[in-house]
C-alpha cells in the first residue's frame, strides 16, 4: 500500500528542502568569499611585497596566509551554531547592529592572536613586514573587525531575506485557505438551493403524471451526480455544465410544458472552457424561476456562449422587469453567491450583471477569463 501525503508531511519536507538549500547556499558562500580572500592575500605577498625575500621566505609567509585565512574560516564556521542558540537571527538590524559590533570585535581579537602570536612569537618566524608586528596587529584587528562584521552583515542580510520571504509565503497560504474556505461556505448554500429548487419541480409532476414523473427523476439523479462529482471542483468543462443545465430545462420543460421555451446559442469553440460548478445553473434557474414562473403566458429562456480573446461571455436572456415590483420575493442570494464566487476564483477580472436589454427582457451576462487567479 502506498503512503498518503499528508499536509503536515508536504510541510515538514518542504522545510527540510528549505533548510538543506540553505546549507549549500551557506557552504557555496564560505568556500567562495574566503578562496577569494586566500587569492587576494597571495597576490600581496607574491607581487606586492613589502621587502625582498628569498624563495624560503615566500613559502613560509605562504604557509602563515593560508593558516590565518583556514582560521578566520573555522571562527567564521563555529560562530555560527551560538549564533542559531542565542537566536539573533530573528532580531531586527537595530538589535543586531551592536550585536555584530562586539562580535566581530571579540573575533577579530582572537583571529589576530592566534594568527600572529602562534606563527611569529611561539614559532618563531621572521616577520618579513617593516612595520613592527604590534603595529600589524592593531592594523588586523581594525582589518578584521571590518572583514567579519561584513560577513555577519551577509549572513544576517540572507536570514532577515529568508524570514520576510517565509512571511510573504505564510501571508499567501493564509489568504489561500480563506479563500478556501469561503467558496466552501459558497458551494454549501449552492447545493442544497439546487437539490430544494429540483426537488420542487419532481414533486408537482408525481399526481399529475406519473410516466412523465419517472422521466424527471431521471433527469434529477443526472443533476445530484453532477452536483456532488462537481462539488470539490472550482471548475468543470462548460460542456458539463451545459449537459446538466440542458437537464435541468428538462426537467423544468416537463411542469411549465409549452410555457417554457428554449433557445441555445453555443459557439462549439467554448464546450471546452473552464467554469465554476453551478454557475450557468443558478443564472438559469433564477431565469426560470422570475421570467417564467411568475408569467402566465411564459416566455423564452435564451442561453448565449461565446470566446472573445481570453475570455468566456455568458448570457442568459429572459422575459422579465428589473423593477423591485416585478418579482417582489427575490433575495438576490443566487447571483449575489455566483457573483461571489467568481470574485474569489478571479479576482476583478470576472464580471456578472443583471440589466435590461430591451422592454420586458432581462439578461444575465457573465464574462470569465480562462485562467483563474488562484492558479
Amino acid at each position: 500500500m502506498s503512503a498518503v501525503a499528508t499536509p503536515t508531511s508536504v510541510l515538514l519536507e518542504s522545510e527540510a528542502r528549505r533548510r538543506r538549500a540553505q546549507e549549500r547556499m551557506y557552504v557555496i558562500f564560505q568556500v567562495v568569499g574566503w578562496s577569494f580572500f586566500l587569492l587576494l592575500q597571495t597576490f600581496f605577498v607574491l607581487v606586492l611585497p613589502q621587502k625582498p625575500q628569498t624563495a624560503d621566505q615566500i613559502a613560509e609567509t605562504l604557509s602563515t596566509v593560508v593558516f590565518v585565512v583556514a582560521l578566520g574560516l573555522l571562527i567564521t564556521h563555529f560562530t555560527r551554531p551560538w549564533l542559531v542558540r542565542w537566536n539573533w537571527k530573528d532580531l531586527g538590524w537595530l538589535a543586531l547592529a551592536p550585536r555584530i559590533l562586539g562580535l566581530s570585535t571579540l573575533q577579530s581579537l582572537v583571529w589576530t592572536l592566534v594568527g600572529f602570536a602562534y606563527p611569529y612569537l611561539v614559532l618563531q618566524i621572521p616577520w618579513p613586514g617593516k612595520t613592527p608586528i604590534w603595529v600589524a596587529m592593531v592594523l588586523s584587528v581594525v582589518n578584521g573587525i571590518i572583514l567579519l562584521a561584513g560577513w555577519l552583515c551577509v549572513y544576517f542580510f540572507y536570514h532577515l531575506f529568508d524570514r520576510f520571504n517565509r512571511l510573504q509565503i505564510e501571508q499567501l497560504k493564509l489568504a489561500t485557505n480563506v479563500k478556501e474556505a469561503e467558496l466552501r461556505a459558497l458551494k454549501s448554500q449552492v447545493n442544497p438551493h439546487f437539490i430544494f429548487n429540483s426537488l420542487n419541480s419532481l414533486r408537482a409532476l408525481i399526481d399529475e403524471d406519473p410516466a412523465r414523473a419517472r422521466e424527471a427523476v431521471t433527469h434529477l439523479a443526472n443533476l445530484l451526480r453532477y452536483s456532488l462529482q462537481s462539488g470539490q471542483l472550482e471548475t468543470v468543462p462548460f460542456e458539463d455544465e451545459l449537459r446538466t443545465v440542458n437537464d435541468y430545462l428538462a426537467l423544468e420543460q416537463i411542469r411549465h410544458e409549452e410555457r417554457l421555451r428554449v433557445r441555445l446559442d453555443i459557439d462549439p469553440a467554448t464546450l471546452g472552457l473552464p467554469i465554476p460548478p453551478l454557475l450557468l445553473q443558478t443564472l438559469v434557474e433564477n431565469a426560470v424561476k422570475y421570467g417564467i414562473s411568475t408569467r402566465p403566458e411564459g416566455g423564452e429562456i435564451a442561453i448565449v456562449a461565446r470566446r472573445e480573446h481570453n475570455a468566456l461571455r455568458l448570457q442568459v436572456s429572459n422575459p422579465g422587469d428589473l423593477a423591485p415590483a416585478a418579482a417582489p420575493t427575490s433575495t438576490g442570494l443566487g447571483l449575489r453567491n455566483a457573483a461571489e464566487r467568481l470574485r474569489l476564483l478571479f479576482g476583478d477580472r470576472a464580471s456578472l450583471q443583471l440589466r435590461a436589454a430591451a422592454p420586458e427582457l432581462v439578461v444575465a451576462e457573465a464574462v470569465l477569463p480562462l485562467q483563474p487567479a488562484r492558479a
